[in-house]
């Protein structure tokens, strides 16, 4: 694969954050009185308050913004166990010795996303794309659009990385590349992606006259 930039989803991508966010959402599942697993089966790769408005039907929409702060707070304040997964951290670092462009983008909001970055230990992205800066998140391709738009790049230039059905769906839509790392095998359009791997330590990259040239290392 040859591209000229990277964007990549936080949560399953780079960065482990399940056991947080599960407890968050167990913990708010319980007390609204839904069931657990619903909201697990529904939540990953999606803003939360999507998930809210889901969960939520013919509650106030100044309801919902409450639930929203209060559960933002907790996964703010709650990293424990949050960790870089398997080659992040090298990958990073070796797209920004070499001055390849990449950005992370999120669908989670600035305070939650920011805490598990530097929980995880991973640089800081001259592009952060977060809940709040899209009107749509995820399956909508406007995160990652956003994201080539502010790395100076058309979408068919970059590669998303990604973990989540949702995720991939934006991706796709967005007319990027997309290489799926550890993705559902039923993820729905998974048979579309470029590169489907179980690790970000299987991705090699080198400088090209494109800019970066995507092998796969087994």
């Amino acid at each position: 694969m040859e591209c000229k930039g990277f964007l990549f989803d936080l949560d399953g991508t780079l960065v482990d954050s399940l056991p947080a966010v599960e407890r968050a959402w167990i913990n708010w599942a319980k007390r609204r009185g839904v069931s657990p697993q619903d909201v697990l089966d529904f939540i990953h790769g999606k803003q939360a308050i999507t998930s809210l408005r889901h969960f939520m039907p013919g509650e106030s929409e100044e309801a919902i913004q409450r639930e929203f702060l209060l559960l933002e707070q907790v996964e703010a304040q709650d990293t424990d166990g949050v960790r870089a997964l398997p080659g992040a951290a090298a990958l990073l670092a070796q797209l920004n010795a070499l001055g390849i462009p990449w950005a992370i983008v999120t669908s989670g909001s600035v305070p939650v996303a920011s805490a598990r970055r530097q929980a995880a230990g991973l640089p800081q992205p001259e592009v952060f794309i977060t809940a709040e800066q899209v009107r749509h998140g995820k399956p909508q391709p406007d995160a990652y659009l956003l994201g080539a738009e502010r790395l100076g790049l058309a979408p068919r230039d970059c590669v998303v990385v990604e973990d989540a059905p949702a995720g991939i769906l934006s991706g796709l839509a967005a007319g990027c590349q997309v290489i799926a790392v550890n993705a559902p095998a039923d993820a729905p359009k998974l048979d579309r992606v470029d590169l489907r791997l179980s690790s970000l330590e299987q991705i090699a990259v080198s400088k090209s006259a494109a800019g970066a040239s995507i092998t796969r290392v087994d």
